[in-house]
């Protein structure tokens, strides 16, 4: 009799034998050691029990079933604890078979600092090491750059840094056009400054009408007194505030302090959209797109997607969501146990909060749309590039290469990438050129050094088959785009055949017409004459549209290299001159310039700087001598 291999519900059934009726967190792996699935349980016997029986489940869970080669259990207290290891996993491990969140961006904050005399107001992202008062999460920076603006006019807060706060003789250009009260060369008393900073966090805190009061008593009290002047700078902040208060499209008068969630599906595809509230304004919306299977309701993917979004961020007080989650309680107790305090999660049926998840679902469907639309749109597009360069698949990568240099210098290449989503920024690239062999404007040799760059690393550290498991696009493209005529091609061609990839890429060359006007453009494809595709053919703006976008980036990138080169200072260049001794000599001399003309007695002389330190400082300045 012979034995048959055993099944993943087999095995399975054994492994239930060995659970406890207890709190936790069970993982499936399949043959390779990868985590295919998270889940957490009330009780792991009686959840994992369910799985022995796949006929009674739905093909997704079937397919993982079968696929299950292993499993591995933490036990937990409580099913509340259960749950946010549950997110801290999926977010870590991204399984296939868990609702995903992607693109999980850090939003900014408001940060008012209070570790120095005088308060800064900055933009703040990350770990909330510094101490001082935090007002958030926004939508965007520029949401808070506007926002800072409009609170420097109303608060007149500084927002230099402390060391250039510290070198200041005389107020900087913000105070002038009075958005700061210039504390730094004491033209306010510190004690007044503070009483700034306290009406702004009162303000960030939602108590705009007490201090919007007390500002416009202010005012009238100087107005009485024949103060004009500073009952007018008062006018201006009173206006400051009051443009402050109208910002957003929508606002609330009930809802001080929430955090919306709504949930939209079409066409297989999910859409998240997340409106923050806090101090009854809207701080602005991001639209989220997580990876489900198009079986999934959306009752469970918002209730997957809720534990993930708090995995690293702080909930508000309320939560306001458009489908009722399964278990509503569990995961208000999950977030309090994050928060440290009682945090309220609602479906609301009426009223104001009723408007705002109504709002907040309007969006999410409309952003779902658009997103459909582009997709297929540029899955047409992509067809018609399979049939036009006689490819047997459209793409799903395609990358187009660029360089940018002035005479050889700051030179850089890069690459743009692209697919059915269309431009994927997040997977754009550029390289430092690096080789010192180069003739000055040797732009084939600076393609052959990023080429061979590219697609050794892509060789060693990327199968045939990886996909970025946020966005889904394959690690490998399958068209390379390149500026050039046969002869260039020919040369790319070369440099790539001696590297033996792994996989078949399809590299394209692009030669501008004489007029190097667009629409001329001669393409060539290995094994096929040069050819031009017919003008208004849509596939030609695609490309047309793809070869601006690298260029656009690599001359962005190659811009933005050679400023930081043209402002570098140069005791940035000496080795131990950190950022401590390198403000004494600044606030000591004035300038660079003026350091590099100091004597070894006087560098010598300021505090900080030994004289070993000070010899370093000279010989840098003085190579010469």
């Amino acid at each position: 009799m012979t034995d048959h291999p055993a099944t993943g519900a087999d095995i399975i059934r054994a492994f239930v034998k060995t659970l406890p009726p207890s709190p936790g967190v069970y993982r499936m792996i399949d043959a390779a050691g990868e985590v295919m699935y998270v889940g957490k349980a009330r009780n792991l016997k009686a959840r994992v029990t369910n799985y022995t029986r796949p006929e009674a489940l739905e093909t997704r869970l079937q397919r993982m079933i079968a696929s299950t080669a292993t499993m591995e259990v933490v036990r937990t207290e409580t099913e509340s604890e259960a749950l946010l290891l549950e997110a801290n996993l999926i977010k870590r491990l991204k399984p296939r078979f868990n609702v995903a969140l992607r693109d999980d961006k850090s939003f900014p904050y408001i940060l008012i600092a209070t570790d120095q005399e005088a308060p800064e107001i900055l933009l703040h992202r990350g770990t909330r090491r510094r101490p001082g008062h935090y007002f958030g999460p926004f939508a965007s920076a520029g949401a808070v750059r506007r926002t800072i603006t409009s609170l420097q006019k109303a608060f007149l807060l500084r927002s230099c840094t402390a060391s250039f706060y510290a070198s200041r003789t005389r107020p900087c250009l913000l105070h002038q056009i009075k958005r700061c009260a210039g504390p730094c060369t004491r033209e306010i008393e510190l004690d007044d400054y503070r009483k700034l900073v306290d009406e702004a966090v009162e303000f960030l805190s939602g108590k705009s009408k007490s201090v919007h009061a007390h500002v416009s008593a202010e005012m009238n009290e100087a107005a009485e007194n024949l103060d004009f002047e500073r009952a007018a700078s008062l006018r201006d902040r009173l206006s400051a505030l009051a443009m402050i208060q109208s910002n957003g499209d929508v606002t609330s008068h009930s809802v001080e302090e929430a955090d919306v969630f709504a949930v939209a599906q079409e066409g297989g595809q999910f859409c998240v959209q997340v409106f923050f509230f806090r101090a009854f304004q809207n701080w602005g919306n991001h639209a989220f797109r997580p990876r489900a299977d198009a079986s999934l309701s959306e009752t469970a993917v918002l209730d997957a997607f809720l534990g993930q979004f708090y995995e690293g961020r702080t909930p508000p007080r309320q939560v306001l969501i458009s489908h009722e989650l399964t278990e509503p309680e569990l995961m208000s107790e999950a977030l309090s146990l994050r928060a440290g305090r009682k945090v309220t999660i609602l479906a609301p049926q009426r009223g104001e909060k009723k408007d705002l998840v109504q709002y907040a679902l309007n969006n999410a469907r409309e952003a779902l749309g658009r997103q459909l639309a582009e997709s297929s749109t540029n899955r047409t597009l992509l067809e018609g590039v399979a049939e036009k360069f006689g490819l047997e698949e459209a793409p799903r990568r395609i990358e187009v290469y660029d360089n940018s240099h002035i005479m050889g210098t700051n030179a850089i290449g890069a690459f743009i990438v692209a697919g059915e989503e269309g431009f994927s920024k997040k997977h754009y690239r550029t390289f430092n050129i690096k080789s010192t062999e180069l003739t000055p404007g040797d732009d084939f040799g600076m393609m052959r050094e990023v080429l061979t760059r590219r697609f050794s690393r892509l060789a060693n550290e990327s199968p045939e088959d990886s996909e970025d498991e946020d966005t889904g696009m394959p690690d490998w493209p399958d068209v390379v785009f390149i500026d050039g005529g046969q002869g260039q091609l020919n040369a790319v061609l070369g440099v790539i055949g001696e590297m033996h990839l792994p996989r078949d890429v399809t590299f394209i060359g692009i030669a501008k017409g004489e007029e190097r006007d667009a629409g001329n453009e001669t393409f060539f494809v290995p094994g096929r004459p040069g050819f031009k595709l017919p003008h208004r053919d849509p596939v030609l703006y695609y490309v047309q549209r793809l070869r601006d976008e690298a260029h656009r980036f690599a001359i962005g990138t190659h811009r933005a290299r050679r400023k930081k080169d043209t402002i570098k200072n140069p005791l940035d260049e000496i080795d131990g001159i950190g950022p401590a001794r390198k403000r004494a000599l600044l606030q000591h001399f004035g300038s660079a310039k003026a350091v590099g003309r100091a004597s070894l007695a006087d560098l010598a002389a300021i505090p900080g700087i030994s004289g070993q330190m000070a010899q370093l400082v000279y010989d840098h300045f003085n190579r010469g001598d």
